[in-house]
């Protein structure tokens, strides 16, 4: 493949355009809020804040796990960010996210209340919360292992091969043969381990089960 206008990187980067096509709008090289806004709040002691993308779905489908087990304490408010607007940068999402990302979850059960924020730290602090982890410890170590492989491994289908592939303003043949042949892989591993066990822990449906689906499903 020829370009005659290769690009070279510069020694120093600098944000001087927007970038990230689709969502060039939202996207920029610093934290913090741009704009004052308090999140709303319930009456449950669980507030989530979140979208139905891949990673925002993992807190809902645990909430709703919890609740079909029974766990009437597990009742929770949902309530929308809007990403491609601008929401997760309010003060108020700052503040139960400084990453500004989805979900952010406040637990008002606690006093003060507890933030948590990122999808594998949530369904842990739930898990952990209403007893739901295996409790063998080879079982227990598995979920964990899959959960962390999952959150590490997950930006190459969404950051990378997502972006290349359906939202980059151009279209570009290495970054797209690159992520794609990642994605391939990692499907390759999940169905060489779910060839030979039920569940990613093995024979208990868990936290592992529920952070990998939205993404791999």
């Amino acid at each position: 493949m020829s370009n005659d206008k290769q690009y070279e990187p510069p020694k120093v980067w600098t944000w001087d355009a927007e970038s990230g096509g689709k969502f060039a709008n939202i996207n920029r090289p610093i934290a913090g809020p741009t704009h004052d806004k308090a999140l709303p709040v319930g009456q449950h002691p669980f507030q989530l804040y979140s979208l139905a993308t891949p990673n925002g779905v993992k807190a809902t489908i645990m909430f709703e796990e919890l609740l079909e087990l029974g766990f009437r304490d597990a009742e929770y408010d949902a309530w929308l960010i809007r990403i491609n607007e601008g929401d997760q940068f309010s003060s108020g999402f700052v503040a139960a996210n400084p990453n500004s990302k989805i979900p952010a979850l406040m637990d008002h059960s606690t006093n003060p209340p507890t933030r948590v924020f990122e999808s594998a730290s949530i369904l842990l602090y739930l898990a952990e919360k209403f007893g739901v982890l295996p409790t063998a410890h080879a079982e227990r170590t598995e979920a964990m292992n899959w959960l962390f492989w999952q959150m590490g491994s997950a930006p190459y289908l969404g950051g990378g091969f997502g972006h290349f592939y359906a939202y980059a303003p151009e279209k570009f043949e290495y970054p797209i043969n690159r992520f794609a042949m990642e994605v391939k892989r990692q499907l390759d591993v999940l169905n060489r381990h779910l060839a030979e066990h039920e569940y990613m822990a093995g024979s208990q449906y868990s936290i592992a089960d529920i952070a990998i689906y939205p993404w791999y499903g």
